[in-house]
């Protein structure tokens, strides 16, 4: 079989799995946010914490939840960081310093799981389990509890009350986290992937040398990086990896992971609105995104633009032989248009083009499906921009699923829209600037500029990836790209919660002959249009010095 062949076989046995699990996946969300039985286990938990779970919380008390809960988990992982020499399994690796522990803990908490060091000779196996695993569980349920939360403002009406932060907290890890990454984490255990609590085991070489072979709980951990779209990787070259990703069936496995639970989210929407044709339109452009990603990253690596790729007959530096030009496109664009970050292929190799997609996937808001919840209440927002705009043009008051948008919602819209570019811009150029960023760049040019945009993008939108170029681990960047973690993480979920508690205060009008409809082709491509008019008004000046700029070269 040719690559193209196998990598196009590939594509459309992911699409086609993604789509089986559309419904079942969202169904099992649909019944999470909604469901009015406790498991006993949970129970025993709300008891422990103090919870009535009968007890709803308004859009304030919701939020101060959210904010309370997440500095406790920087603040615990941050100890731990520092404290790794004395906790057991530490594998008699020394702590993190400061700035690296700063960084190190904003990330897991963030969903963005960048890292600067590596993670199979830095960290011990309890930090790894207890701290970066935790983290990438409650880390992806938050995110999936704020969606839920927009999602009950649109379903509400007359109302302030808009669930608990506790149980949907406790029901997402258990009822849709765990199960599913235990399922996952057997299938790589079975695909070939490392489970252990081993210390590092030296070989012999053939050249007469020594090596250690890292070993750890690396099965477990790829599961829920995956599916919680956290994307840190247990060692530095990720799902490159062997022990991490070994063969073509778990790098698609890896894939399936990191979209099924942003493409199935949109179902449960759908249901929770009681009208599933929305559902239906928001896969749809979340599904245009990333379909246009996919092609497009595709098709630069394959053409292979430079003198290098010419010459070797493909864009191949960086790229692993066992996954190809196809397999790395595709993940690649996957985990750029998700909030994952997890990496088959090192980015920084790619075509000007290629690496540019990624990075523009980025620039888009993550909503290419975006990570779990962060797509869809992203993709909401983006929703309720286009309804307001599309009144504009018609003279027409601006309504999304029977709530009338108005000035102030819209400014909550825009805040949360513009968090993330002024994290990314502002750092990058602060970062550029100093003497200390640029000798952190491998590359000169548009190319170290596009290491630095990356980087921020990154970091801004809660993704994690990197190009290779970029060394981070100095203070300026640590602190840098923590800073844009935490306004790319929580400015939007503030908004988004005050939003929902705007619409669920008002009540829920029926539609009527003057109602623009949001489920029908011309709703999903005027949202298509601008998502992508939004990114390119925002982000065209950088590209063009960067990727833009080294492509025409």
């Amino acid at each position: 079989m040719t690559p193209t062949a196998a990598g196009a076989l590939q594509a459309g046995l992911l699409i086609m799995l993604i789509a089986a699990c559309h419904d079942p996946v969202g169904r099992l969300l649909y019944a999470t946010a909604t469901g009015e039985r406790h498991l006993r286990v949970e129970r025993v938990i709300y008891r422990l914490i103090g919870v009535d779970p009968r007890a709803e919380q308004n859009a304030r008390n919701y939020l101060l939840a959210v904010l309370g809960f997440s500095l406790a988990g920087v603040l615990l992982l941050y100890a731990m960081l520092r404290l790794q020499a004395y906790l057991p399994m530490s594998l008699d690796r020394p702590g993190f310093e400061p700035d690296g522990a700063f960084n190190t803990a904003i990330s897991f908490v963030t969903n963005t799981n960048w890292q600067w060091y590596s993670g199979d000779s830095a960290l011990g196996h309890t930090v790894q389990m207890a701290g970066l695993s935790v983290q990438n569980f409650l880390s992806g349920a938050v995110g999936i509890c704020v969606a839920f939360v927009l999602v009950r403002g649109f379903a509400r009406g007359g109302t302030e009350q808009l669930g608990n932060f506790w149980v949907d907290l406790t029901r997402v890890t258990l009822r849709v986290l765990l199960p599913l990454s235990i399922i996952v984490a057997v299938l790589f255990l079975l695909g070939g992937a490392v489970q252990n609590f081993a210390a590092p085991v030296p070989v012999d070489t053939l050249n007469g040398g020594q090596q250690l072979i890292p070993g750890g709980p690396v099965a477990s951990q790829e599961a829920i990086k995956q599916l919680g779209t956290n994307g840190g990787g247990f060692y530095n070259a990720n799902a490159a990896h062997p022990f991490e990703n070994p063969n073509p069936a778990t790098n698609l496995l890896s894939i399936w992971a990191l979209l099924v639970i942003p493409f199935s989210l949109p179902h449960a929407f759908g249901k929770m609105v009681g009208d599933r044709r929305q559902g239906i339109a928001t896969t749809a452009i979340m599904g245009t995104l990333w379909l246009g990603s996919v092609i497009i990253i595709t098709a630069s690596e394959i053409a292979g633009r430079g003198t290098a790729p010419v010459a070797a007959g493909g864009a191949l530096e960086g790229k692993e032989a066992r996954f190809g030009e196809w397999a790395s496109a595709l993940y690649a664009a996957s985990t750029t248009g998700t909030s994952t970050g997890a990496v088959n292929a090192m980015h920084d190799s790619f075509t000007a083009a290629g690496g540019g997609m990624a990075m523009l996937n980025m620039m888009l808001g993550e909503v290419s499906p975006g990570g779990v919840g962060t797509g869809l209440y992203s993709m909401l927002m983006i929703a309720v921009l286009t309804v307001f705009l599309a009144g504009l043009m018609v003279g027409r008051s601006p309504e999304y699923l029977g709530k009338r948008i108005g000035r102030d919602d819209i400014t909550l819209v825009a805040l949360a829209m513009l968090a993330m570019p002024f994290a990314l811009l502002v750092g990058a150029a602060i970062s550029i600037m100093n003497p200390s960023g640029l000798d952190s760049l491998a590359n000169t040019g548009p190319h170290g500029l596009s290491e630095m945009l990356y980087g921020y993008a990154s970091a801004a939108n809660n993704n994690g990836s990197a190009f290779a170029g970029l060394s981070a681990g100095t203070p300026l960047l640590n602190t840098g790209l923590g800073l844009a973690m935490l306004i790319g993480r929580f400015v939007p979920i503030a908004c988004v919660l005050l939003l929902a508690g705007r619409l669920a205060a008002q009540p829920r009008t029926e539609a009527n002959a003057g109602t623009f409809p949001t489920h029908g082709p011309l709703f999903v491509s005027l949202a298509t249009f601008v998502v992508i008019v939004v990114a390119g008004l925002t982000f065209f000046p950088a590209l063009a010095l960067g990727p833009i700029a080294e492509a025409l070269a």
